[in-house]
């Protein structure tokens, strides 16, 4: 089975546990709502990526661990929508979740997915308690304070914005948590997959800051111009962009060689140079090469 195969049976098994009967129906909705039609799946797929570099030898766990890594990132884009942050009426070229079900299950639907996503783990766990305690360990590092995705929401309330703490927690825990996760799902010493993940989370944020600036509504799927309309910062705004450009590049080379020593080291390197591109608008990317 092909990896996105594998990562959409996860999540489907995953949300499944939410439609259970004597559920409220319409919050299983929601959830549903926030985790498909799927995005680019980015963060999961890293999580194999590392997995099967290290010679993986628990699909199941790792199918967990990747799952997870997806639901709390759909968790935090519900709740990243919401009107008292972006107020953002598409995400992924549909109507947002607070938008389609009200915002009361919207809060409520990012909530349970971030529950949803240690469950997962716990119940694909049992039987590698070492791992599944690491895994845990590193999710919960991820998404709470002060280095994880809560805290790099947090920033934005902040008179001033540290820029390297902020893009770091809002973009990177959830990166390096793949990286490390993955490792884990592996049976490897995880933490020198961090800093791996550090870097693949940094040059996200600048080509997102770049398609915020470039693309259109169609191409994203979202609305346009958030950052300079909520005043954060943006890497094109700092480098211009060529050096936005320039920025990516050398984060993705940096990447590449930070991978640790693995059987499937030569396969990942290539793996991350390509992909790192990918995230690039097409213009952009010609402009690149």
């Amino acid at each position: 089975m092909d990896v996105m195969s594998r990562i959409e049976r996860a999540l489907a098994k995953a949300i499944g546990q939410c439609s259970l009967p004597g559920g409220p129906p319409r919050l299983a909705a929601a959830m549903h709502d926030s985790v498909f039609p799927r995005g680019a799946r980015i963060r999961p797929r890293l999580c194999m990526a590392v997995a099967a570099a290290c010679g993986e030898d628990s699909p199941a766990l790792t199918d967990a661990a990747a799952a997870s890594i997806e639901l709390m990132h759909c968790a935090s884009l519900v709740h990243d929508d919401l009107p008292c942050f972006d107020d953002a009426a598409t995400r992924r070229g549909k109507p947002t979740v607070h938008v389609t079900h009200g915002e009361p299950l919207a809060v409520l639907a990012g909530d349970a997915l971030i529950v949803l996503s240690f469950q997962t783990v716990i119940r694909a766990g049992m039987r590698n308690p070492q791992r599944m305690a690491t895994i845990l360990q590193t999710l919960g590092r991820a998404v709470g304070a002060p280095l994880g995705i809560c805290a790099g929401q947090a920033w934005e309330c902040e008179d001033e914005i540290d820029l390297a703490h902020y893009q770091q927690s809002k973009t990177g825990a959830l990166f390096s948590a793949a990286t490390v996760m993955g490792a884990a799902a592996a049976g490897t010493d995880a933490e020198p997959w961090r800093r791996l993940g550090e870097l693949l989370g940094e040059a996200y944020q600048v080509a997102d800051d770049l398609r915020d600036v470039v693309c259109t509504p169609e191409e994203l799927g979202k609305p346009i111009g958030q950052d300079e309309a909520h005043g954060r910062p943006n890497a094109v705004k700092l480098l211009g962009l060529d050096g936005a450009i320039a920025r990516l590049d050398a984060l993705a080379e940096a990447a590449a060689a930070s991978v640790p020593d693995c059987r499937g080291g030569a396969d990942l390197r290539a793996h991350i140079l390509s992909e790192t591109m990918r995230l690039l608008p097409k213009e952009l990317a010609r402009r690149a090469a």
